[in-house]
């Protein structure tokens, strides 16, 4: 006799919500895997923090800081959004990026989260082309404008 098929519950990368034939309250799992969605979908945080705001808006994200506390606590580096009264938290994958609101700048997590350092503006030196400074100190507020860099 073969084996059963097995199904998943959730998706491999966001754990989504996954329907399964005869399954009772579907309404529940499309609107959880709608929410997930919702705030995975071009991400972007009001900031990082370690506990929760006291009176956080409808849809508002944070990047839950490395010491998380209170309804955080267990949720390190992981992404918080507030949907329907309750936090909805999501696992950072590698490559994932948002926009990180407080900076203006984009995240990138490999591992960790990471942000650009702005490189230092040439000053000084024996030989100084006022040119080669202009277009260097154009090339990284170029880069800032773009969220790669901060401003």
């Amino acid at each position: 006799m073969p084996d059963p098929i097995s199904f998943a519950t959730s998706s491999p990368r966001h754990a989504l919500p996954l329907l399964f034939p005869g399954q009772g309250q579907k309404e529940f799992y499309i609107n959880e895997a709608h929410a997930r969605i919702d705030a995975l979908l071009h991400p972007a945080i009001e900031g990082e923090a370690a506990s929760p705001p006291a009176d956080p808006g409808e849809g508002e994200c944070w990047l839950v800081g490395p010491v998380p506390k209170g309804v955080w606590q267990g949720h390190a580096d992981e992404l918080a959004c507030y949907t329907a009264g309750t936090w909805l938290f999501s696992v950072p994958r590698d490559g994932m990026r948002l926009l990180d609101r407080s900076t203006g700048q984009l995240r990138l997590y490999r591992g960790g989260w990471t942000m650009a350092a702005a490189p230092s503006t040439p000053v000084g030196g024996a030989t100084v082309d006022s040119q080669a400074r202009a277009a260097i100190v154009g090339l990284i507020q170029a880069l800032a404008d773009a969220g790669i860099l901060p401003e």
